[in-house]
Protein backbone atom coordinates (compact mmCIF):
# COMPACT_ATOMS: atom_id res chain seq x y z
CA UNK A 1 0.00 0.00 0.00
CA UNK A 2 2.67 2.34 1.26
CA UNK A 3 3.98 1.80 -2.39
CA UNK A 4 1.40 2.42 -3.92
CA UNK A 5 0.68 5.70 -2.46
CA UNK A 6 4.27 6.82 -3.40
CA UNK A 7 3.52 5.56 -7.10
CA UNK A 8 0.56 7.75 -7.06
CA UNK A 9 1.81 10.68 -5.62
CA UNK A 10 5.29 10.53 -8.05
CA UNK A 11 2.49 10.49 -10.80
CA UNK A 12 0.74 13.49 -9.15
CA UNK A 13 4.09 15.70 -9.54
CA UNK A 14 4.81 14.71 -12.52
CA UNK A 15 1.64 15.35 -14.66
CA UNK A 16 1.33 18.87 -12.21
CA UNK A 17 5.06 19.82 -13.52
CA UNK A 18 4.15 18.78 -17.60
CA UNK A 19 0.45 19.94 -17.72
CA UNK A 20 2.20 23.27 -16.16
CA UNK A 21 5.54 23.91 -18.62
CA UNK A 22 3.67 23.66 -22.01
CA UNK A 23 5.97 25.55 -24.16
CA UNK A 24 5.83 26.65 -28.13
CA UNK A 25 5.86 30.73 -27.91
CA UNK A 26 5.32 32.06 -30.96
CA UNK A 27 4.51 30.74 -34.58
CA UNK A 28 9.04 30.64 -35.49
CA UNK A 29 11.22 28.45 -34.52
CA UNK A 30 13.76 30.52 -32.87
CA UNK A 31 15.56 29.04 -30.00
CA UNK A 32 16.95 25.37 -30.09
CA UNK A 33 18.89 23.52 -27.12
CA UNK A 34 21.54 20.31 -28.21
CA UNK A 35 22.77 18.34 -25.62
CA UNK A 36 26.03 16.28 -25.83
CA UNK A 37 25.04 13.30 -23.99
CA UNK A 38 27.23 12.46 -21.31
CA UNK A 39 30.52 14.12 -20.80
CA UNK A 40 33.49 14.29 -17.88
CA UNK A 41 33.21 11.67 -15.35
CA UNK A 42 30.02 9.97 -17.09
CA UNK A 43 31.68 8.26 -20.32
CA UNK A 44 28.81 7.00 -21.58
CA UNK A 45 29.04 3.73 -24.54
CA UNK A 46 32.48 2.47 -24.73
CA UNK A 47 34.06 0.88 -27.89
CA UNK A 48 37.07 -0.35 -28.23
CA UNK A 49 38.75 2.96 -29.18
CA UNK A 50 36.41 5.32 -28.45
CA UNK A 51 33.69 6.68 -25.80
CA UNK A 52 30.45 8.24 -26.67
CA UNK A 53 31.18 11.27 -24.55
CA UNK A 54 33.38 12.36 -27.14
CA UNK A 55 31.57 11.55 -29.98
CA UNK A 56 28.20 12.96 -29.11
CA UNK A 57 30.24 16.32 -28.29
CA UNK A 58 32.10 16.47 -31.75
CA UNK A 59 28.66 15.44 -33.66
CA UNK A 60 26.44 18.48 -31.31
CA UNK A 61 29.19 21.00 -31.89
CA UNK A 62 29.21 20.35 -36.00
CA UNK A 63 25.53 20.33 -35.94
CA UNK A 64 24.88 23.40 -33.71
CA UNK A 65 27.09 25.31 -36.09
CA UNK A 66 25.67 24.13 -39.10
CA UNK A 67 22.15 25.94 -37.63
CA UNK A 68 24.13 29.17 -36.79
CA UNK A 69 25.95 29.51 -40.37
CA UNK A 70 22.73 28.73 -42.05
CA UNK A 71 19.81 29.41 -40.00
CA UNK A 72 21.16 32.66 -38.47
CA UNK A 73 17.32 33.69 -36.79
CA UNK A 74 18.02 30.36 -34.29
CA UNK A 75 19.52 30.56 -31.28
CA UNK A 76 21.80 27.59 -30.50
CA UNK A 77 22.08 26.52 -27.05
CA UNK A 78 24.47 24.11 -25.83
CA UNK A 79 24.25 21.97 -22.35
CA UNK A 80 28.19 21.48 -23.08
CA UNK A 81 30.73 22.25 -25.61
CA UNK A 82 33.28 20.98 -23.72
CA UNK A 83 34.89 17.67 -21.88
CA UNK A 84 32.48 18.23 -18.39
CA UNK A 85 29.70 16.70 -16.71
CA UNK A 86 26.59 17.88 -17.01
CA UNK A 87 23.76 16.26 -14.46
CA UNK A 88 20.21 15.20 -16.56
CA UNK A 89 18.05 17.47 -14.75
CA UNK A 90 19.71 20.24 -15.53
CA UNK A 91 20.03 20.14 -18.91
CA UNK A 92 16.44 19.90 -18.92
CA UNK A 93 16.57 23.44 -16.70
CA UNK A 94 19.03 25.22 -19.50
CA UNK A 95 16.45 24.44 -21.99
CA UNK A 96 13.40 25.58 -20.18
CA UNK A 97 14.97 28.80 -19.18
CA UNK A 98 15.90 29.24 -22.50
CA UNK A 99 12.32 29.02 -23.65
CA UNK A 100 13.54 26.31 -26.30
CA UNK A 101 11.50 25.40 -29.29
CA UNK A 102 13.30 21.98 -29.08
CA UNK A 103 15.72 19.95 -27.33
CA UNK A 104 18.20 17.37 -29.79
CA UNK A 105 19.73 14.84 -27.10
CA UNK A 106 22.50 13.33 -29.10
CA UNK A 107 24.33 9.81 -27.69
CA UNK A 108 26.22 6.77 -29.24
CA UNK A 109 24.41 3.07 -28.70
CA UNK A 110 26.09 -0.51 -27.84
CA UNK A 111 25.21 -4.12 -27.57
CA UNK A 112 26.16 -7.26 -26.98
CA UNK A 113 26.01 -8.41 -30.23
CA UNK A 114 29.21 -6.60 -32.22
CA UNK A 115 26.80 -7.03 -35.42
CA UNK A 116 24.15 -4.42 -34.20
CA UNK A 117 24.28 -1.38 -36.33
CA UNK A 118 22.31 1.54 -37.65
CA UNK A 119 20.74 4.65 -35.67
CA UNK A 120 17.53 4.93 -33.97
CA UNK A 121 15.76 8.23 -32.50
CA UNK A 122 13.41 8.62 -29.81
CA UNK A 123 10.64 10.24 -28.49
CA UNK A 124 9.43 10.65 -24.80
CA UNK A 125 7.00 7.55 -24.21
CA UNK A 126 6.69 4.60 -22.41
CA UNK A 127 8.49 1.88 -24.18
CA UNK A 128 6.70 -0.71 -26.50
CA UNK A 129 9.62 -3.07 -26.18
CA UNK A 130 12.02 -4.25 -24.18
CA UNK A 131 14.66 -3.54 -26.66
CA UNK A 132 14.02 0.55 -26.70
CA UNK A 133 13.43 0.25 -22.63
CA UNK A 134 16.84 -0.83 -22.34
CA UNK A 135 18.09 1.94 -24.66
CA UNK A 136 16.46 4.23 -22.17
CA UNK A 137 17.70 2.29 -18.96
CA UNK A 138 21.58 2.66 -20.25
CA UNK A 139 21.04 6.30 -21.13
CA UNK A 140 19.07 6.93 -17.90
CA UNK A 141 22.16 5.06 -15.80
CA UNK A 142 24.03 8.51 -16.36
CA UNK A 143 22.31 9.61 -12.61
CA UNK A 144 24.82 7.14 -11.07
CA UNK A 145 27.19 10.11 -11.12
CA UNK A 146 25.01 12.54 -10.13
CA UNK A 147 24.55 13.33 -6.22
CA UNK A 148 21.19 13.04 -4.38
CA UNK A 149 19.64 11.72 -7.45
CA UNK A 150 17.27 9.31 -4.95
CA UNK A 151 15.69 12.58 -4.16
CA UNK A 152 16.56 15.13 -7.49
CA UNK A 153 14.55 11.73 -9.79
CA UNK A 154 11.66 11.24 -7.04
CA UNK A 155 12.46 7.54 -6.10
CA UNK A 156 13.15 6.71 -10.05
CA UNK A 157 15.26 3.67 -10.03
CA UNK A 158 16.91 3.58 -13.77
CA UNK A 159 16.51 -0.34 -13.19
CA UNK A 160 13.03 -0.89 -12.44
CA UNK A 161 10.25 -1.30 -14.86
CA UNK A 162 8.02 -0.19 -12.88
CA UNK A 163 9.78 3.12 -12.44
CA UNK A 164 8.82 4.04 -16.04
CA UNK A 165 5.11 3.99 -15.89
CA UNK A 166 4.88 7.27 -14.71
CA UNK A 167 6.40 8.72 -18.10
CA UNK A 168 2.84 7.11 -19.62
CA UNK A 169 1.17 10.22 -18.10
CA UNK A 170 3.07 12.83 -19.95
CA UNK A 171 4.33 10.98 -23.03
CA UNK A 172 2.82 12.48 -25.77
CA UNK A 173 2.37 16.33 -24.61
CA UNK A 174 4.76 17.30 -27.72
CA UNK A 175 4.61 13.73 -29.48
CA UNK A 176 3.85 14.92 -32.60
CA UNK A 177 6.70 17.46 -32.88
CA UNK A 178 8.72 15.24 -31.70
CA UNK A 179 8.46 12.10 -34.17
CA UNK A 180 7.78 14.71 -36.66
CA UNK A 181 11.55 15.58 -36.73
CA UNK A 182 12.85 12.28 -35.57
CA UNK A 183 11.27 10.63 -38.60
CA UNK A 184 12.99 13.54 -40.23
CA UNK A 185 16.33 12.55 -39.01
CA UNK A 186 16.21 9.08 -39.41
CA UNK A 187 15.21 9.60 -43.18
CA UNK A 188 18.41 12.01 -43.58
CA UNK A 189 20.42 9.34 -42.07
CA UNK A 190 19.50 6.79 -44.47
CA UNK A 191 18.62 8.32 -47.62
CA UNK A 192 20.97 11.14 -47.75
CA UNK A 193 24.17 9.72 -46.00
CA UNK A 194 23.33 5.76 -46.94
CA UNK A 195 22.84 4.81 -43.13
CA UNK A 196 21.12 1.87 -41.44
CA UNK A 197 17.92 3.56 -39.93
CA UNK A 198 16.06 1.18 -36.91
CA UNK A 199 13.39 3.64 -36.82
CA UNK A 200 11.81 5.73 -34.64
CA UNK A 201 10.72 5.19 -31.67
CA UNK A 202 9.43 5.85 -27.87
CA UNK A 203 10.95 5.17 -24.40
CA UNK A 204 11.34 6.78 -20.94
CA UNK A 205 14.43 9.20 -21.05
CA UNK A 206 15.09 11.01 -17.94
CA UNK A 207 16.73 13.97 -19.83
CA UNK A 208 13.59 14.40 -21.86
CA UNK A 209 11.22 14.35 -18.98
CA UNK A 210 11.28 17.91 -17.42
CA UNK A 211 11.95 19.56 -20.86
CA UNK A 212 9.37 21.88 -21.91
CA UNK A 213 9.31 21.53 -25.01
CA UNK A 214 9.15 18.60 -27.91
CA UNK A 215 12.63 16.58 -27.89
CA UNK A 216 14.03 13.85 -29.51
CA UNK A 217 16.99 12.03 -28.33
CA UNK A 218 19.73 10.73 -31.15
CA UNK A 219 21.64 7.36 -31.01
CA UNK A 220 24.21 7.86 -33.65
CA UNK A 221 24.81 4.30 -34.28
CA UNK A 222 27.18 1.45 -32.15
CA UNK A 223 30.29 1.94 -30.87
CA UNK A 224 30.20 -1.76 -30.30
CA UNK A 225 30.27 -2.59 -34.12
CA UNK A 226 33.67 -1.66 -35.40
CA UNK A 227 32.24 -0.91 -38.63
CA UNK A 228 30.24 1.52 -37.01
CA UNK A 229 32.72 2.61 -34.30
CA UNK A 230 35.29 3.98 -37.31
CA UNK A 231 33.02 5.93 -39.32
CA UNK A 232 31.88 8.00 -35.85
CA UNK A 233 34.88 8.72 -34.84
CA UNK A 234 35.55 9.33 -38.60
CA UNK A 235 35.82 13.49 -39.32
CA UNK A 236 33.84 12.17 -42.04
CA UNK A 237 31.46 10.23 -40.37
CA UNK A 238 30.41 13.33 -38.09
CA UNK A 239 30.35 15.73 -40.50
CA UNK A 240 27.43 13.74 -42.44
CA UNK A 241 25.78 12.75 -39.38
CA UNK A 242 25.57 16.38 -37.93
CA UNK A 243 24.89 17.56 -41.59
CA UNK A 244 22.10 15.41 -41.56
CA UNK A 245 20.35 16.70 -37.94
CA UNK A 246 20.74 20.11 -39.43
CA UNK A 247 18.98 19.51 -42.81
CA UNK A 248 15.94 17.28 -41.12
CA UNK A 249 15.56 20.33 -38.29
CA UNK A 250 15.57 23.06 -41.23
CA UNK A 251 13.17 21.25 -42.75
CA UNK A 252 11.12 20.64 -40.10
CA UNK A 253 11.59 24.72 -38.51
CA UNK A 254 10.35 25.45 -42.79
CA UNK A 255 7.54 23.52 -41.88
CA UNK A 256 6.62 24.78 -38.67
CA UNK A 257 6.37 28.09 -39.47
CA UNK A 258 4.51 27.73 -42.51
CA UNK A 259 1.95 25.27 -40.88
CA UNK A 260 1.40 28.00 -38.17
CA UNK A 261 1.63 30.97 -40.50
CA UNK A 262 -1.60 29.79 -42.39
CA UNK A 263 -2.79 26.33 -42.10
CA UNK A 264 -6.59 26.74 -41.59
CA UNK A 265 -8.36 23.56 -41.24
CA UNK A 266 -11.64 22.31 -42.51
CA UNK A 267 -13.03 20.69 -39.69
CA UNK A 268 -15.81 17.51 -39.82
CA UNK A 269 -17.59 17.02 -36.65
CA UNK A 270 -20.66 14.72 -35.42
CA UNK A 271 -24.26 15.82 -34.83
CA UNK A 272 -26.17 12.93 -33.75
CA UNK A 273 -25.58 10.63 -36.25
CA UNK A 274 -24.84 12.84 -39.13
CA UNK A 275 -21.46 14.93 -39.83
CA UNK A 276 -21.10 18.39 -41.30
CA UNK A 277 -18.66 20.59 -42.06
CA UNK A 278 -18.48 23.99 -39.99
CA UNK A 279 -15.88 26.45 -39.94
CA UNK A 280 -15.75 27.60 -36.19
CA UNK A 281 -15.73 31.47 -35.37
CA UNK A 282 -15.84 32.02 -31.54
CA UNK A 283 -13.44 34.66 -29.89
CA UNK A 284 -11.99 31.69 -27.38
CA UNK A 285 -9.98 28.78 -28.42
CA UNK A 286 -11.39 25.27 -28.67
CA UNK A 287 -9.56 22.64 -26.83
CA UNK A 288 -9.83 19.15 -27.87
CA UNK A 289 -7.90 15.85 -27.02
CA UNK A 290 -6.61 14.47 -30.83
CA UNK A 291 -6.55 10.71 -30.23
CA UNK A 292 -5.84 8.98 -33.80
CA UNK A 293 -4.60 9.77 -37.10
CA UNK A 294 -4.81 8.31 -40.00
CA UNK A 295 -3.74 8.36 -43.83
CA UNK A 296 -7.30 7.24 -44.91
CA UNK A 297 -10.52 9.12 -43.98
CA UNK A 298 -12.34 6.79 -41.45
CA UNK A 299 -16.08 7.73 -40.34
CA UNK A 300 -17.19 9.04 -37.24
CA UNK A 301 -18.88 6.33 -36.56
CA UNK A 302 -16.16 3.67 -36.57
CA UNK A 303 -16.31 1.26 -33.78
CA UNK A 304 -13.08 1.85 -32.89
CA UNK A 305 -14.54 5.69 -31.55
CA UNK A 306 -17.88 4.19 -29.98
CA UNK A 307 -17.34 5.35 -26.87
CA UNK A 308 -15.48 8.94 -27.15
CA UNK A 309 -18.52 11.92 -27.33
CA UNK A 310 -18.04 15.21 -29.17
CA UNK A 311 -15.64 13.53 -31.89
CA UNK A 312 -14.11 15.41 -35.15
CA UNK A 313 -11.55 15.54 -37.22
CA UNK A 314 -9.81 17.72 -39.27
CA UNK A 315 -7.55 17.02 -42.39
CA UNK A 316 -3.68 18.50 -41.83
CA UNK A 317 -1.02 17.41 -44.84
CA UNK A 318 -2.79 14.76 -46.12
CA UNK A 319 -3.72 13.02 -42.61
CA UNK A 320 -7.12 12.70 -41.18
CA UNK A 321 -6.27 13.95 -37.26
CA UNK A 322 -9.10 12.23 -34.92
CA UNK A 323 -10.20 14.94 -32.02
CA UNK A 324 -12.87 14.29 -29.02
CA UNK A 325 -14.16 17.08 -27.09
CA UNK A 326 -14.70 21.26 -27.06
CA UNK A 327 -13.23 23.07 -23.83
CA UNK A 328 -13.03 26.27 -23.29
CA UNK A 329 -10.01 25.70 -21.21
CA UNK A 330 -6.84 23.71 -20.57
CA UNK A 331 -7.99 21.98 -17.33
CA UNK A 332 -11.13 21.15 -18.35
CA UNK A 333 -9.01 19.43 -21.77
CA UNK A 334 -6.41 17.28 -19.22
CA UNK A 335 -9.23 16.11 -17.21
CA UNK A 336 -10.84 14.59 -20.83
CA UNK A 337 -7.68 13.46 -21.89
CA UNK A 338 -7.44 11.21 -18.65
CA UNK A 339 -10.29 9.45 -19.75
CA UNK A 340 -9.31 9.60 -23.77
CA UNK A 341 -6.00 7.40 -22.79
CA UNK A 342 -7.97 5.06 -20.16
CA UNK A 343 -10.70 4.12 -23.34
CA UNK A 344 -7.20 2.33 -25.04
CA UNK A 345 -5.62 5.57 -26.68
CA UNK A 346 -2.54 5.98 -25.11
CA UNK A 347 -0.86 8.55 -27.22
CA UNK A 348 -4.10 10.60 -27.09
CA UNK A 349 -2.73 14.41 -26.44
CA UNK A 350 -4.49 18.19 -26.25
CA UNK A 351 -4.50 19.83 -29.06
CA UNK A 352 -6.10 23.60 -29.39
CA UNK A 353 -7.90 25.54 -32.40
CA UNK A 354 -8.82 29.22 -33.06
CA UNK A 355 -11.02 30.10 -35.82
CA UNK A 356 -10.46 26.81 -37.85
CA UNK A 357 -6.59 27.01 -37.04
CA UNK A 358 -4.60 24.72 -35.14
CA UNK A 359 -2.87 26.57 -32.82
CA UNK A 360 0.07 26.03 -30.23
CA UNK A 361 -1.15 25.76 -26.65
CA UNK A 362 0.52 28.80 -25.57
CA UNK A 363 -0.82 30.86 -28.25
CA UNK A 364 -4.24 29.43 -27.23
CA UNK A 365 -3.73 30.72 -23.52
CA UNK A 366 -2.78 34.10 -24.95
CA UNK A 367 -6.09 34.37 -26.84
CA UNK A 368 -7.69 33.24 -23.82
CA UNK A 369 -6.08 35.84 -21.34
CA UNK A 370 -6.65 38.62 -23.68
CA UNK A 371 -10.80 37.44 -24.03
Amino acid sequence: MKRLLQTAIVLGLVFSLHSGLLAQKGSKVTVVVIDAGHGGKDPGALGKHSKEKNIALAVALKTGAYIEKYLPDVKVIYTRKTDRFVALYKRAEIANKANAYFFISIHCNSNKDSRAHGSETYAMGLHKSNANLNVAMKENAAIIFEEDAQNTYEGFDVNSPESYIRFSLFQNIFLDQSIDLANKIEMQFKERIGRKSRGVHQAGFLVLWRTAMPGILIELGFLSNPSEERFLMSEKGQVFMASAIYRAFKAYKIEFEKENKSVQVKEIVQQGNQTQTVKPDSTMPDYRVQFYTSPMQLVLSDPRFKNLPALSYYLHNGIYKYTSGHFNSLSLANKHLSEVRSKGFSDAFVVAFHRGRRITLSQAREIGNRN
